[in-house]
């Protein structure tokens, strides 16, 4: 996509892996999500489970294209590092937003609405909308 105003997405988990496979499905679900900016941001600097301010705040200064940056979480302290680090308003890019919704489905919502365009409104309302996807 030749607009580089795209928003970017930031998936942190506990596990590197983890991460870095949601990315990798999220893009390639996406098709023309591959123009998306996203970043996995998962585990601990030493590459143990957990998570790190510092490999977060990172991922979200590599995808920052000035749409803003959604950042999707697994659970627990990877919730608590991303609210701590928008609480002190310096770590991570302006119009950073902790999205709530569910790791994967919300994932890959979140990339494709975001290479359509949208706005960081939008992207955000589709991954939390994946909270509806039914599955029976």
């Amino acid at each position: 996509m030749p607009d580089e105003r795209l928003v970017g997405i930031v998936l942190v988990s506990h596990s590197a892996a983890v991460a870095a496979s949601v990315a990798e499905l999220a893009k390639g679900l996406a098709g023309a999500g591959a123009a998306v900016p996203v970043a996995p941001a998962g585990g601990t600097e030493d590459g143990g489970l957990g998570t790190s301010a510092e490999l977060i705040s990172a991922a979200a200064a590599s995808v920052d294209r000035g749409a803003g940056v959604a950042v999707l979480t697994d659970l627990g302290s990877a919730v608590l590092t991303v609210k701590a680090l928008l609480a002190e308003g310096d770590e991570l890019p302006v119009d950073t937003r902790l999205v709530d919704a569910p790791f994967v489905e919300g994932a890959v919502a979140a990339v494709v609405t975001a290479s359509t365009g949208a706005d960081l409104a939008a992207v955000t309302a589709a991954a939390s909308d994946a909270y509806s996807y039914r599955k029976e």
